[in-house]
């Protein structure tokens, strides 16, 4: 996965997709100076899973069957977004842990959700086998090429339109992680340029795990935002762009996660779902704390939000 592979993919969807803002504001930490965000919780669908969701059905060739996907949510929307706009039948398999907004807005689109299982793996499985069975193309959400090629546009996307505007660049962007293919994406762009922090949350932790034991390995997942950092085994591709080019992994606790989510609102305007929140949260909390001078990065990377549930 190279820098040349992902300006590929954003030609392929750029079409497809927005390019979401970027906004200087305000640190959280007392004295710092302004930080980056990266809107991504505006993108179609609601969050970046619709830049690899494109990127796959846009490069692979699709039968009769149609796509299928397992996802807690987010990857699921995208994919039934995306499928909707390129005329593409799509199954989503959703645990029973997606929030209802999520299942809703992905039967919005047109896609058939099969809800069942208590986590994203059983739902995994159960995509796994439809596949075999029907040969519906598999669009996994976050380890495969394409999908890590699609995500990474949004790096490019953020570095470009800092130069355009004329604003400092990055020392360090914060970007959450599930099973890995957002920040793998992001760090093979930046390729070492810019220093790449993982967050995760406490409970749910399988890049943080993958990098202490040197390989994947399964956790188990008991957090706010399992629904969408809920991945109980980082990717294979991901884990080794990951060891090459991602920093560290820092820790947020769910009540850190919950006040990122009310001050990204207070502050800023922004709603976040709690996985959107949590590259936030490792700044407002003290888990990730910068350099005197150091410009941070932020990726808010989806707002798919139990509205009630965040009032």
């Amino acid at each position: 996965m190279t820098p040349s592979d992902i300006r590929s993919a954003h030609a392929r969807i750029r079409g497809h997709i927005r390019r979401t803002p970027i906004l200087d504001t305000a640190s959280p930490v007392v004295g710092a100076g302004p930080i980056s965000l990266k809107l991504e919780c505006l993108q179609h669908s609601g969050s970046f899973k619709a830049r690899g969701a494109f990127h796959n059905l846009l490069t692979r060739p699709t039968l009769a069957a149609g796509c299928a996907t397992a996802s807690g949510g987010n990857h699921g929307a995208a994919v039934a977004f995306a499928a909707q706009k390129l005329g593409i039948r799509a199954h989503v398999f959703v645990p029973e842990i997606a929030t209802p907004a999520k299942i809703a807005k992905i039967k919005a689109y047109g896609a058939e959700a099969i809800i069942g299982g208590g986590s994203y793996a059983e739902a995994q499985e159960r995509c796994d086998q439809y596949v075999a069975e029907s040969g519906a193309l598999l669009v996994h959400p976050y380890d495969a090429v394409e999908t890590v090629a699609g995500q990474g546009t949004l790096a490019l996307e953020w570095e470009e339109d800092l130069e355009r505007l004329g604003l400092r660049k990055l020392d360090t962007v914060l970007i959450a992680v599930g099973g890995g293919g957002l920040i793998a994406g992001a760090a093979a762009w930046f390729a070492g340029r810019v220093k790449v922090v993982g967050v995760e949350p406490d409970g749910s932790r399988a890049l943080h795990a993958a990098l202490e034991a040197n390989a994947p390995v399964e956790v188990s997942v008991k957090s706010i935002a399992a629904d969408s950092l809920g991945a109980k085994r980082v990717g294979e591709l991901n884990f080794k762009i990951a060891r090459r080019f991602v920093s560290s992994v820092v820790l947020v606790t769910d009540s850190a996660i919950t006040e990122a989510q009310r001050r990204l609102w207070a502050d800023v305007s922004v709603v976040a779902e709690p996985g959107g929140a949590a590259a936030f949260a490792a700044l407002s909390s003290g888990a990730y704390r910068p350099e005197p001078g150091e410009r941070v990065g932020i990726l808010v990377c989806g707002a798919n939000a139990d509205l009630a549930a965040l009032a």
